[in-house]
């Protein structure tokens, strides 16, 4: 079917056209009047969301940011804020209420939750695309009532969001109250058990205390050190004094008394050899001269003796004297490593302290917060724009109902030709006859049929007189 055809078609059904739209037209009129009026409330929101918390300072994650539109939505169609509003207005006390109750239930049921599903369903709440602001409407057929009904879901939406954001912190308040409790026994206990491990050991401060220590180490270590070398020295010259060579020894050869024997045995000698060449060894001169001589030699044997002697009680003393630093070095090195004993165990009591301690703070400042925030009434939601009681009503909108009925009965009277058309197919132009039969047309007649009415309503449509082209 091409347009040619399409447009004969609407041309031979147009009476079928337009009963179809003015029936059409004046039943859509007809029921718009009808219908009775319907008002609209609307409350307007902002939510003013950035992903800070005013109190805290928190930023949050921005992937939440998306769904918290979503989120506040829902939250305002709840049937928890439907029950608030029932509550709020005191729905549930009216008696045509009730009795409207009793005769819809049966008495069956809750009437705060009937009332708030009924609520619920004609609540309608409409976010704007760009912008934080969202529409709250609530229809009815009292414009008071409607207006009232919008701002009870708005102040009950305020008051449920702080709620829904205070008691989870007023929850976690007072889980940190009680976490607080232990965490200050706690310090208490590692406390105590420092100081009594300080008491048992006497330790007033550790640190200072090894310091002393080590470096009374240090010193022990340094006179062993010397010890032992002046020990060393002193066996070389017990050996050389006590040996075969000791008259070679350098403590006997320089010791003054020894060299002053020496030099008074060695002229006694010379003059007992002038008077051995003069005298005879008979002689009370000669005796004389050999007595002093033999006297000499014993004080100088006994002298060297006695330097021998000195040589080696000096070394044992020094060796008495490495062995007694040897002896303090090992009892002080003992007392070092028990003072590191003592400073690691210590060391493990204090970071106990300082750990539990840590904790406590960190416990406190948490509990500090949770509690402001736990008592903060602040709310990301304001009220832009409150319901007033509408003027005009909502529906039925009679221009908008006829214009729509207009379009609707005009693609129903065409869709009726087109059906009408399809059952009772006529030749309504010469294309259509030779696409029907297949033959080229040679001419076109023309006929008018006489005027008569039809039913007395309608006039048939002349035919056209016959001719020839």
């Amino acid at each position: 079917m091409n347009l040619a055809q399409f447009l004969l078609i609407l041309r031979a059904r147009k009476k079928i056209v337009l009963l179809t739209l003015l029936f059409t037209v004046a039943v859509t009129l007809g029921v718009s009047l009808i219908l009775p009026k319907s008002y609209r409330g609307t409350s307007s929101l902002v939510l003013n969301y950035k992903g800070v918390d005013p109190l805290t300072g928190l930023t949050l994650p921005g992937q939440l940011l998306p769904g918290y539109m979503a989120t506040q939505i829902d939250i305002i169609s709840s049937k928890n804020v439907a029950l608030r509003v029932v509550d709020s207005l005191g729905l549930a006390k009216s008696p045509a209420v009730g009795a409207q109750f009793n005769e819809d239930t049966q008495g069956k049921g809750n009437i705060r939750d009937w009332l708030a599903d009924l609520l619920l369903k004609k609540l309608e709440i409409v976010p704007s695309r760009e912008s934080s602001v969202v529409d709250v409407s609530f229809k009815g057929a009292d414009p008071q009532f409607v207006a009232a009904v919008a701002n009870a879901f708005v102040d009950e939406y305020q008051k449920i969001n702080i709620q829904l954001k205070v008691e989870p912190m007023q929850k976690a308040s007072a889980y940190f109250n009680d976490q607080i409790k232990l965490l200050r026994d706690n310090v208490e206990v590692t406390q105590s058990r420092l100081s009594k491990y300080q008491q048992e050991n006497g330790i007033v401060s550790v640190d200072n205390r090894l310091d002393v220590e080590s470096n009374r180490l240090n010193d022990l270590s340094a006179q062993l050190v010397a010890a032992q070398g002046q020990l060393m020295e002193a066996s070389s010259r017990q050996r050389m004094a006590q040996g075969a060579n000791a008259a070679n020894s350098p403590d006997v050869t320089t010791n003054p008394l020894i060299q002053n024997l020496k030099i008074g045995l060695g002229s006694a000698e010379g003059k007992l050899a002038e008077l051995g060449q003069r005298l005879s060894p008979n002689h009370p001169q000669y005796q004389s001269a050999k007595a002093e001589v033999d006297k000499l030699r014993n004080d100088l044997r006994e002298q060297m003796q006695a330097t021998s002697s000195s040589v080696g009680n000096n070394a044992e003393i020094l060796q008495q004297r490495e062995a007694a630093v040897r002896g303090a070095l090992a009892a002080q090195k003992s007392k070092v490593l028990e003072l590191n004993r003592t400073r690691d165990e210590m060391g493990v009591l204090a970071k106990d302290v300082e750990s539990a301690q840590r904790a406590f703070d960190v416990a406190s400042q948490r509990f500090s917060q949770t509690r402001i925030e736990g008592q903060s009434d602040q709310s990301d939601v304001a009220v832009l724009n409150p319901a007033t009681p509408p003027i005009e009503p909502a529906s039925p909108k009679i221009l908008l109902n006829v214009v729509l009925s207009l379009f609707l009965g005009t693609m129903l009277g065409v869709g009726f030709a087109l059906v009408m058309a399809m059952r009772d197919r006529r030749v309504r132009s010469e294309t259509e006859l030779q696409d029907a039969v297949d033959v080229p047309v040679l001419g076109l007649v023309e006929w008018k049929a006489p005027k008569r009415r039809r039913f007395g309503l309608f006039k048939r449509a002349a035919p056209r007189k016959l001719g020839l082209n």
